[in-house]
Formats: structure tokens, C-alpha cells, sequence
């Protein structure tokens, strides 16, 4: 009598199982009330389910979905962007490239990891063989200065400093012998970089033409210069120190004075037929 049952001993083994059940049951029953929870993301502004919710995995956790997310990566890749920053107003951090692999179709993550091993490469130590039908990319991971080097991929001798064959007796930056190296669709290309005015870029190499705007330009390989001159910026400058037109500038003129004349035209078709039935009125009036 006034005795109470006593629970028998538990294996501390088996009381740590239930225990460890417990916890995971429990984060079971936090994670399924997330994923039914509701957030509004900050580009679309549109209420979204948790589990459509972009995280970039432990560098941010902005209320981005992941709809958005996937338009914006697919702008940046249009414009050659291979550091993509987040969205986030004063956010410095940038998107891992494996944490947007599941939102963006294939080409895309092929093409955004295409980017990003460009801009690893030293684009100021690095030329393209000069052979037409291979391109490749060739480092120099030597350093120093170099003269004759072998492309790895079609295995042609080519000079890294002008980036033409190479040739016993060849010697760097000459004219006189020009056409003999190059290929004939080099000297083409060469004639309508001068035709076009297009500027070369000093750090990559390639061709850009200035359509409008300002006449410091930023390469798609990020390297800035002044489209006047060619050359690197330093602090925004150049030491040509160019503030007047350019040879676009006519092309402009002519633009304005086409706009001008369509709007002279334009007013003209609604102005005339305007007086004429004014004109017409009044005559009926008079009768």
C-alpha cells in the first residue's frame, strides 16, 4: 500500500537511440512547416512557397526566387559576366556557380564555367594560334619573354610576339616581310579593321567598335582603354588626354538630321490636310 511502480532501468544505449529519434522527428516537423511557409521575393514581389526560395549556399540568404534568379544569371551570361554578384542591395558576396547549376539549363552552367576559366587566364602573357583552323589558346606558363612557341593542339611554330608563323630568320615587328608571314585572310581582316575603324584591345586582343557614348571602353576580358588612342587607362586617364569627337561623330550628324527631316515630313502630312479641311469649312459656311 502507497507503493508506486517503479520504470525499470533503460539501457543507456537504447535511452541515446530514442533520444536521437526524437531530435530527428523533430527537425522533420521544423522543416515541413518551412517549406509551407510563404516569403515574398524582393524582384518579382510576388508570394512565394520556402521551398522555391534561392539560397547561395552559406555565403547570403537573400528572399529571392528561384525564377528570378535564373533570369538574372542568364542576363549577366549574355553580357560575357563571369563573377556574378548577388542581387542583394549592399550585398558584396557572389553566386556559387554549384548552388545555381539546378535553375539554369545546361549550356548555360557550360557557358558561365567557360567564363570563369577565361578570366582565370593571364590575358596580357597568353595568344591565340595564329592558324585559322585551330585557335587555340596558347599560356605562356614559362614566363618571361617569348619568342617561338609551339602551338599544343595543331603543333605549328608560331611567334607569341606577333602572333604570326614562325619562320627561320623571322624577327620580331617586321613590315618588309609582313605578307609573306600572314595568312591572306589576315591582311583582309587588317583592311577592314582600318576600314571599320575599329580599335584592338590592348589586353585581349580583340576588336570593338564604339557605336556611341563614352570613349572609355570596357572589353568583355574587363581590361579598360581609350578608344582614341588604344591604350591602357590608368585612374580613368589616358595620355592622350582626348575630350573632342570622334569619327562616329558624322554618323551622329547624320542621324540627328534624318530624325529632323522625318519629323518635318511627319508634321507636314498632319498640318496640310489640317488647313485644307479648314479651308473647306469655311467656304461651306459662307454658302
Amino acid at each position: 500500500m502507497g507503493n508506486s511502480l517503479q520504470k525499470p532501468d533503460q539501457n543507456p544505449q537504447q535511452q541515446e537511440e530514442e533520444e536521437e529519434e526524437e531530435e530527428e522527428e523533430e527537425e522533420e516537423r521544423d522543416e515541413q512547416n518551412n517549406n509551407n511557409s510563404i516569403f515574398t521575393c524582393e524582384i518579382c514581389i510576388e508570394p512565394m512557397l520556402e521551398t522555391q526560395k534561392f539560397t547561395n549556399r552559406n555565403h547570403c540568404r537573400h528572399p529571392f526566387c528561384l525564377d528570378c534568379m535564373a533570369k538574372y544569371i542568364e542576363i549577366k551570361l549574355q553580357d560575357k559576366t563571369p563573377n556574378i554578384a548577388c542581387p542583394g542591395l549592399n550585398c558584396g558576396n557572389q553566386l556559387d556557380p554549384s548552388s545555381c547549376k539546378e535553375i539554369i539549363s545546361p549550356t548555360l552552367f557550360v557557358t558561365w564555367c567557360d567564363l570563369l576559366c577565361d578570366g582565370l587566364v593571364s590575358w596580357s602573357d597568353s595568344r591565340f594560334c595564329p592558324n585559322k583552323d585551330c585557335r587555340e589558346l596558347v599560356v605562356n606558363e614559362c614566363g618571361g619573354e617569348v619568342k617561338e612557341a609551339r602551338c599544343p593542339n595543331c603543333k605549328e611554330l608560331f611567334c607569341f610576339q606577333c602572333k604570326i608563323r614562325w619562320v627561320d630568320g623571322h624577327g620580331c615587328h617586321e613590315t618588309s616581310d609582313e605578307q609573306n608571314l600572314r595568312d591572306r585572310n589576315d591582311l583582309l581582316f587588317k583592311e577592314l579593321i582600318e576600314k571599320k575603324r575599329w580599335v584592338q584591345c590592348p589586353g585581349c586582343g580583340h576588336c570593338v567598335e564604339r557605336l556611341r557614348g563614352c570613349f572609355q571602353i570596357k572589353c568583355r576580358c574587363l581590361t579598360r582603354f581609350c578608344y582614341n588612342c588604344g591604350k591602357k587607362l590608368s585612374n580613368g586617364t589616358c595620355d592622350c588626354n582626348f575630350e573632342g569627337g570622334n569619327v562616329d561623330d558624322d554618323d551622329d550628324d547624320d542621324i540627328g538630321r534624318y530624325v529632323y527631316l522625318g519629323l518635318m515630313l511627319l508634321a507636314t502630312l498632319i498640318y496640310v490636310p489640317l488647313v485644307l479641311y479648314m479651308y473647306r469649312h469655311n467656304l461651306e459656311s459662307q454658302l
